[in-house]
Formats: structure tokens, C-alpha cells, sequence
């Protein structure tokens, strides 16, 4: 099957610290992936160097066939074709406050895509429609609820039509009906609904959530990935220290 992300032998550090020493994973077309590990493991610095957000070391990039090289941020006009492959929902949503919920989805069709503003917001508006959010169109994010808001910012990182969506502890602020809802959503997402087959990966350390609604888990531990597989494997016999550490941290 074709694969939609690589990543091989990923270093990323701070002022001299290794966060990531030799992380390798990838993710195929309908597949729903969750990177887990303790706070600090470098989870969301793993899913900003995907996004070219963050500067990597070493190793090795491809998203889609969009190669990403060590060193430095390459500059956004190099970029338009990985803006066009990936989309990332960060933790918190980070929506722009003073746009409308239609605004903050339009936004990267007119200015990344060049699409005309008619498009935009009809493109918009169909996407936020199919995340049950169609009724918010014209609410500014403080008017939105934690589940409204995420359901925005997950039609912005979609508003590209991206081959892989990047979530970043998707479940954070959700309570557990909300959170079965999202599960449900990434699923469809990851199907295409009859459509084109999307990959999906979610740094999270939420173990229920990923017990039911994840493909494959991957164990972020001392930089690399330390134990993969089915969650109903990985979570339920765990082998490494540190899945036993992000179990016991989970538990009641």
C-alpha cells in the first residue's frame, strides 16, 4: 500500500538537548495513527517538523512524495506543495480570534491556495457543514465551544483537501461523548467516505480514546519509537517500560 508518510531517523533537538534521537514511522491511506507517550517526549515537535514548523537535525521527511530536508525551515514559497499535502490541528485549535468560524476556514484558501473569495467561502461553508458546524458560520471562536472550536479547526487543516491530517492531543479538552463523536469523525475523515483514502496522525496520551479509535499505536520513548502495533496489542500487552509508565499514568 502506499505510503503517506515517512519519517526515518528523525534527530530534533534544543539548545543542545535531544528530544528526537532516531524516530522512524509511517503512516498509510486510511489508516489512523496515534503517536503516545508521556508529557515531553517530543510528541508535537515530531508532528511540527512533519508540518515544517520546526527544524529537524537529521533523517529523513517525505509527505506524499514532498521531501522535507534537515537544517532550517525552508521558506514558505518552497512550501506551497507540502501546505497542499498536509494540515494540522493543533492542541488548543488556534484559531484566529478575530475571524469568523467561515473566516478562519477560508483563510489559507485565499492566501496559500490564491482560490478567489466566492470559492473560498463556498468551499468553506460545505466543509464546516459536514462537521455539524455549519450553523456557527458567522461565530467568532470565543462563541464557540470546545467541541464547535475543534470541529473549525479541523475543517481549516481540511480546506487544502491534505492527503495527511495531523492532530495534536485531539481529546484534550473533550468529555467522553464528544470525545466518541471525534473518534466517528476521524474515521470518515480517514475513509473518504466512498472518496480518496486520507492518513491520519494524532500525538496523544490519551490510552481510552486510542484503545477505540486508532489503527496502530507507536510509542515515543528516549527519541524513537519504542513498541508499535494494534492498540488491542500494544495497550493490552505491553512490552517496553515506557508503555507501562504512559498505562499506569492513564489508570483511575
Amino acid at each position: 500500500m502506499t505510503t503517506l508518510l515517512e519519517i526515518h531517523e528523525l534527530r530534533l533537538g534544543y539548545e543542545g538537548r535531544a528530544v528526537l534521537r532516531a524516530l522512524s514511522l509511517e503512516v498509510r491511506p486510511g489508516e489512523v495513527v496515534a503517536l503516545m507517550g508521556l508529557s515531553g517526549a517530543g510528541k508535537t515537535s515530531a508532528l511540527r517538523a512533519v508540518a515544517a514548523l520546526q527544524r529537524f537535525d537529521a533523517g529523513r521527511i517525505v509527505v506524499d512524495g514532498f521531501a522535507l530536508e534537515p537544517g532550517p525551515v525552508a521558506p514558505e514559497s518552497r512550501l506551497k506543495p507540502l501546505r497542499q499535502r498536509v494540515g494540522l490541528v493543533f492542541q488548543g485549535h488556534a484559531l484566529f480570534a478575530h475571524l469568523t468560524a467561515l473566516e478562519n476556514v477560508a483563510l489559507a484558501l485565499t492566501h496559500v491556495l490564491n482560490r478567489r473569495h466566492e470559492e473560498a467561502h463556498e468551499t468553506a461553508l460545505r466543509l464546516l457543514d459536514a462537521l455539524a458546524v455549519g450553523s456557527r458560520a458567522d461565530a467568532l471562536p470565543s462563541q464557540l465551544s470546545g467541541g464547535e472550536a475543534q470541529r473549525v479547526a479541523i475543517a481549516r487543516a481540511l480546506a487544502p483537501d491534505p492527503a495527511l491530517l495531523l492532530m495534536d492531543e485531539p481529546t484534550a479538552a473533550l468529555d467522553p461523548a464528544r470525545r466518541g463523536s471525534l473518534g466517528r469523525t476521524l474515521r470518515r475523515l480517514a475513509t473518504g467516505n466512498g472518496g480518496q483514502a486520507r492518513g491520519l496522525l494524532m500525538a496523544t496520551h490519551d490510552v481510552e480514546f486510542a484503545r477505540a479509535h486508532v489503527d496502530r499505536v507507536a510509542i515515543l520513548a528516549e527519541g524513537c519509537v519504542v513498541e508499535a502495533g494494534p492498540p488491542a496489542e500494544v495497550l493490552e500487552q505491553p512490552r517496553h517500560p515506557a508503555t507501562r509508565a504512559l498505562l499506569a499514568e492513564s489508570a483511575p
